[in-house]
Formats: structure tokens, sequence, C-alpha cells
């Protein structure tokens, strides 16, 4: 099985889902010597196996997938409504028809296809997101040979991961951009600073870490790695370069200096996420609510409509977006090892 700490570069590629994360993009990072992870989040398992073969065709074999874990709870379809009517008059304004509420029910993103994929194509690091996957997956998973990790915001979802069989742990802080990976939907994502996080999970739980929330300097991620972790995450960093899928829009207005701003908001997708603020999140985050996925359905005809401008699009964003340039992955990755 593939070990975390056997990276020539300790730096992972956050798996972006929406675009973001290409196979080029996993192929530079893990040729870099760090570990690139496949977005499975969104994706039919087809197109998820084709970026496989994707990434094995670049000559990577060591290289990660990463898989959302559905819901546990069943969508208000009442607070959808009440959104999706706030909403009525702005996708008129962009010529989009909302979808209904009976189009906006539960959805488990195919995850025992994808876990059955996973298997069949033998991953060798496969991670989750918005929760604990069930410990017969992880256990499934491990038998295939895949190294399974769990994104956790805190140190008590640090320990359900452990005791579900996890054998990595990537500790998301506060200042990461993009969605928080908490386990509910509906709570308010903490805001311990990542040291104080990396320290408390090491402090309960044994298996190696990586830590992930705003790393953008060398200086950053050695102190991260001297406190504990095997190796930090980077997203956001990667969002200029030139393997990654990241809108246009998106990418120029990283590097705008009248966006100075970022925020948390449930606005696009119904999942708190840190974004760079703009018109969409000032008129909309105060209406939207925790019904992820309906939400992300439900704003995204708005959010095709509007893929060229940079105040009608979510604008994922960690606090040291400044930091993000115009280079290579592969250059960017050796910069933080």
């Amino acid at each position: 099985m593939a070990d975390l700490r056997d990276l020539a570069v300790p730096v992972v590629g956050a798996p972006m889902a929406g675009g973001p994360t290409t196979p080029e993009l996993v192929v530079a990072v893990s040729t870099a010597g760090g570990l690139g992870q496949l977005a499975a989040g969104y994706l039919s398992p087809e197109r998820v196996a084709a970026d496989i073969a994707a990434v094995r065709a670049g000559g990577v074999d060591t290289f990660g997938v990463n898989i959302f874990v559905p819901e546990t709870e069943p969508v208000d379809r009442d607070a959808v409504a009440r959104y999706r009517d706030r909403l009525l008059d702005y996708a008129a304004s962009l010529d989009v028809e909302l979808p209904t509420i009976e189009e906006l029910g539960d959805d488990d993103d195919h995850f025992d296809a994808k876990i059955a994929l996973m298997c069949d194509e033998r991953i060798p690091f496969v991670s989750f997101a918005f929760g604990c996957p069930p410990a017969d997956a992880v256990a499934e998973l491990r038998r295939h040979g895949c190294s399974v990790g769990v994104t956790v915001t805190t140190a008590d979802d640090a320990v359900l991961a452990a005791d579900a069989g996890a054998d990595w742990l990537c500790a998301q802080g506060p200042d990461a951009g993009g969605h928080r990976s908490v386990f509910d939907r509906r709570t308010e994502p903490p805001t311990q600073p990542l040291d104080d996080l990396v320290e408390e999970v090491r402090a309960r739980v044994a298996v190696p870490l990586v830590a992930a929330g705003g790393v953008a300097t060398r200086d950053r991620a050695d102190r991260l790695r001297s406190s504990g972790a095997a190796a930090v995450q980077v997203g956001t960093l990667l969002l200029r370069t030139r393997e990654a899928g990241t809108k246009p829009a998106h990418a120029d207005a990283l590097a705008d200096p009248a966006r100075t701003e970022t925020v948390v908001t449930r606005a696009f997708s119904g999942r708190s996420a840190r974004a760079l603020r703009n018109r969409f999140t000032d008129e909309f985050s105060e209406a939207a609510v925790a019904e992820y996925p309906a939400v992300n359905k439900l704003t995204g005809g708005i959010r095709r409509a509007a893929a060229t401008d940079p105040d009608g699009i979510n604008l994922w964003a960690g606090t040291g977006f400044r930091e993000a340039v115009v280079e290579s992955a592969t250059e960017t990755i050796r910069r933080l090892g």
C-alpha cells in the first residue's frame, strides 16, 4: 500500500471539483514529486475512469482520486424553494430557467459505483470529503490496495475517520479555499487555526496527517511539516497554473488588485465554502440555505450563464490567493517542497 510519507516532495495537490483539476494538473503535480489528486465530485464514473486513464497515459502511477461522501440528511425542499424564489429575478436577467423543486432532490453522486471503480483500478490513494465513508467501504478499498484518506475539520471528526479505518487524514483549517469538509453540512465550519488543529489531531490519532488551508509559501509549508504534518496540501496556489482548468474569469480575479477579500458563503452550493467576495456573494449569501446538493444544482445554470463574469461565479479562493501565479504546476510544487 502506498504511503504519504514516501513522497519525494511532501506536497499534495488539492482535488478541485468543477473543472480546475485536470488530468494534466495531476500529472504535473505528481511528476514534480508530490501527490496529484483527481476530483471525482460531480462526474460520472465513466468520466472518472477516462481521467484515470489520462493520468496513467501521462506516465504517472502514484496519484489519488477524491470522492464526495453522500449526505445523510435529506434535502429540506421548503428551504430550497425559498432560496429558489430569491434567485428567480437574477436567473431571469441571465435568461436562465431554474430547475423545479422536484428536480432538486437528493443525490449520492454515484458513490457506490465510484468505490467499485477505485477498487477495480487499484487507485494508490483514495480520499474523501464531506463526511466519513462507511467502514465497509474503507475496508473494501484497503483490500484492493488503496490507501484511504479523509478530510476533517475537527479532532472529533478525525477520531471518527481513524476508527473507520482511514490510513491518513487531511486536516483542513479555516483559511482553505473552496468547500470546507464539515461532516454535517448544516453546522458552521470551525475557525480553529490550522496549527492548533494539526496539534490536536496528532494528539488523538496516530495516522499521518496532511495539513491544508491557506498554505501559500515555502516557509508556511515548512512550519506545518516541522510541527508533525507528513505533507501539506495546496489548491488555490494551483488555480493559475498552466495545467489547471480554471475558468479564465476566476483565474484573472485571483490577480485583480480590486479583489482583496474572501468570504465564507453557502450561496453557490449550500455547503460553506471560501471564495473571493463578489456581487453574487453579497446579494445571496444571507438568503442561502444549507441544502447541498440541491442548491448546487439550483445555481448550476446561473454559473454556466455567467461563466465569463467574475461577479456571477464561484471564485473559490483561500486566504493566500495572492501567491497564485502563472507557471507550471511542477514549478509550484517544487517551490513548496
